[in-house]
């Protein structure tokens, strides 16, 4: 037995020439704008890791300890982005502001998620979370705080970032370390969309700043950038193993995890997630919803996708 059992429900499935090839689970919470759940996949209350769906709400506690960036730097300490010189030197910017350079940063070296030949040896600053990293060590700065030490979980950066995920109406369950090195928290799906929902419908700046710039969030072929550009008033992160949070600046929000992990099936699950949360996907956003199909190849063309399948409405 596991936590898992019972949690999770179909939520795509992969066809291959005309026949169903793979399934994948998932679960997942939709909120109407006054926070009632509404529909789901599975269990709508799993906790799990959001991962990198965390930022936004990382950021936004940095804000509220003091952290002033102009909003394109802001987005890119929301951001997992894929290291594109413009990325990298809004990152560079973010640290020449408090005085600070590279060598601070203490995310784990990576390759620019652009530089697929590894072209580039392996930096922090290269690393997709480096704005964040970036924005942690700067709050640091405003608030007299140790440089050396702000990935621990009992440092006053840390300590704060997680009570303002209180501050959202989240309970943390469980605190962990993320790829980045960073710590990450585990929430529950319909806390994680209820606090997208906050930030959205009360024009905080992080919201603010990934609709306005939302290129930085990620890049040109990730899904937030994506999602955010095609539809008005979405704010939208990606988290690693298979999550994703989304949320209108109404207070409408949606947040999902693939059981698998699977970042091809969140690809493919995005476009029935906001149609769940009453947006005509296929109207506003067709040309977006055509470019992230996920196909299954045969021979080099396509002979199958990976279809997202339906929401249940929710009924307490």
């Amino acid at each position: 037995m596991t936590r898992f059992d019972h949690a999770f429900a179909p939520i795509a499935v992969a066809t291959r020439s005309g026949f169903d090839e793979s399934l994948h689970h998932g679960a997942g919470a939709v909120l109407d704008a006054d926070g009632t759940l509404q529909a789901h996949v599975g269990d709508p209350r799993l906790v799990v890791y959001p991962r990198s769906s965390l930022k936004p709400m990382q950021a936004h506690a940095m804000v509220a300890l003091g952290l002033d960036l102009p909003d394109e730097l802001l987005a890119v300490a929301c951001a997992s982005h894929e290291g594109s010189a413009h990325h990298l030197d809004a990152v560079r910017a973010i640290l020449g502001r408090y005085g600070l350079d590279e060598s601070k940063l203490q995310n784990t070296p990576g390759h620019a998620l652009c530089d697929h030949h590894h072209e580039h040896p392996a930096t922090s600053l290269q690393q997709n979370c480096s704005g964040k990293h970036a924005a942690m060590l700067a709050t640091c700065v405003v608030n007299g705080w140790s440089t050396e030490r702000y990935l621990d979980v009992d440092h006053p950066l840390q300590v704060a970032i997680t009570a303002t995920f209180g501050d959202l109406g989240c309970v943390v369950h469980h605190v962990g370390i993320d790829g980045c090195g960073a710590p990450t928290h585990a929430l529950a799906l319909d806390e994680l969309a209820a606090a997208y929902a906050r930030l959205t419908a009360t024009g905080a700046p992080v919201a603010r700043a990934m609709m306005a710039y939302p290129e930085m969030v990620g890049g040109a072929d990730f899904e937030a950038t994506l999602w955010m550009r095609a539809i008005p008033g979405l704010m939208a992160k990606e988290g690693a193993a298979g999550v994703m949070a989304m949320a209108l600046v109404d207070g409408r929000a949606v947040a999902f995890k693939i059981a698998d992990g699977s970042g091809l099936a969140r690809q493919a699950v995005i476009p029935q997630a906001l149609r769940v949360l009453g947006i005509d996907v296929d109207a506003l956003a067709a040309g977006t919803r055509d470019r992230t199909v996920v196909a299954m190849l045969g021979h080099g063309r396509e002979v199958g996708r990976i279809e997202p399948l339906e929401w249940s409405p929710w009924s307490s």
